[in-house]
């Protein structure tokens, strides 16, 4: 955690404010020691009466609350405008020091105020970080916009395959492919059940199979194996016209219509990201797109901000963490006490690093899994390290302003170049 320095002979306000949809918990303790609290609305007059009460001391005032959704965002702002020196609190940290304070688990607005603020007062506090005064802001929103069309694409997709396949078309689930396949989707909204393919002969069905928007490929011997199989579906016999199969229609609609969004988003995030100079050079990571460098620089920010790798990892929940006590000596494991969307992201970048083969993240996960290819333990391990290794590596690139090599030494005009394939794979990266 990033601790502040008041000075000697200073005099602070120090500020707890525990948040909350409806009002806040506020405590003050002005430097004589007599704290006053206050109930704050969520409304602007009441965050306007508490500036006037902050700024009446005309001392600087240090303000500390714990994140509560996205409730503390509009206080935060307002207080930050105003020039207070603003902390964040984590909500670990709150309920480990309530129950060492209080030797209970009992919670309540007020007892969490005096936490925060005995938080504050000791320096186990984070510097926050305004995503609108960041520059932030905008990137946070596409990337959670992204994530939310994902997140309803996903649910489709699997009620498509675990509730209307299985009942009306069960045979059509292997042409599925991946969820990407759209033109399948049109396909299915064209023919959703095998008596909408049957009603057209063999040949009126691929001559209008093969007019769905999709791949210019020829399809034709994959749309008469479709037919032959809609021939012998157990499917139940429900006509093409049934209300059932009207609501299949609307779901598939629906997902083809997420589909549609999430590709005009994606290239609205390449118009709107293509001259950032970080995202550029993320990109240059295998197994990192537009989308995970997107999702790295909203949930990290700046990466220039962290003085060391080490504290990035941390910020990302990949450090290392065991349990030890005397000779006791526990598994060695990650933390996991950080940003979760960046650890997803550089997990999902690992694993796209991996199917690349030449590249230093698929030497080391070889090199991993060497003693023992088919254990499963140890490949999860190998994924966890290498995912660890991207977030070391995009952490270098931004702060030492280069892109990623596969194989410096190939760039050593001294240097012992190992294999022509190196340099191949150098021209590529």
């Amino acid at each position: 955690m990033v601790s502040y320095n008041h000075g000697i002979g200073s005099p602070v306000v120090f500020v707890a404010i525990d948040i909350s949809k409806a009002q806040h918990e506020v405590l003050i303790e002005p430097p004589d020691g007599k704290r006053k609290r206050l109930r704050v609305a969520n409304t602007k007059p009441d965050f306007d009466e508490l500036v006037t009460v902050l700024q009446r001391y005309r001392i600087p005032c240090h303000i500390a609350f714990e994140a509560t959704g996205d409730y503390h965002r509009p206080l935060a702002s307002v207080l930050g405008q105003q020039g207070f020196q603003l902390h964040l609190v984590s909500s670990i940290a709150t309920s480990r020091t309530r129950e060492a304070l209080y030797n209970s688990w009992d919670k309540n607005d007020p007892k969490d105020a005096q936490v925060i603020l005995h938080l504050l007062k000791t320096g186990g506090t984070q510097i926050y970080h305004d995503p609108i005064v960041s520059g932030y802001n905008d990137l946070q929103e596409l990337a959670n916009t992204y994530q939310q069309l994902s997140l309803r694409k996903v649910r489709l997709y699997h009620s498509i395959l675990t509730h209307f396949l299985p009942l009306y078309f069960p045979e059509a689930e292997r042409y599925m492919g991946t969820s990407r396949a759209e033109w399948f989707i049109h396909l299915l909204l064209l023919t959703p059940c095998p008596a909408a393919v049957l009603a057209h002969s063999k040949a009126r069905f691929i001559k209008a199979a093969s007019r769905v928007r999709g791949r210019k490929v020829d399809k034709v011997r994959w749309l008469g194996d479709f037919y032959e199989t809609a021939k012998h579906s157990v499917g139940l016999p429900v006509p093409a016209s049934s209300e059932a199969i009207r609501m299949f229609r609307l779901v598939l609609e629906e997902y083809a219509a997420l589909c549609e969004r999430r590709y005009q988003l994606e290239e609205h995030i390449e118009s709107k990201l293509g001259g950032h100079p970080d995202f550029r050079r993320l990109q240059t990571i295998p197994g990192i797109g537009p989308v995970l460098a997107m999702l790295i620089l909203a949930e990290a920010g700046d990466l220039r901000r962290f003085n060391h790798y080490r504290k990035f990892l941390k910020y990302c929940g990949l450090d290392l963490c065991t349990d030890q006590s005397g000779k006791f000596r526990g598994t060695t494991r990650l933390s996991k006490r950080g940003n979760a969307r960046l650890r997803y992201a550089f997990w999902m970048a690992g694993t796209g690093a991996i199917r690349v083969r030449q590249n230093s993240f698929r030497e080391k996960f070889d090199n991993y899994v060497r003693s023992d290819p088919q254990s499963a333990d140890l490949k999860r391990k190998a994924y966890t390290a290498v995912a660890a290794k991207v977030a070391r590596v995009a952490f270098g690139l931004i702060k030492t302003g280069t892109d990623y090599r596969r194989f410096p030494e190939a760039t050593i005009p001294s240097g012992r170049i190992p294999s022509l394939g190196a340099v191949e794979a150098l021209s590529t990266s």
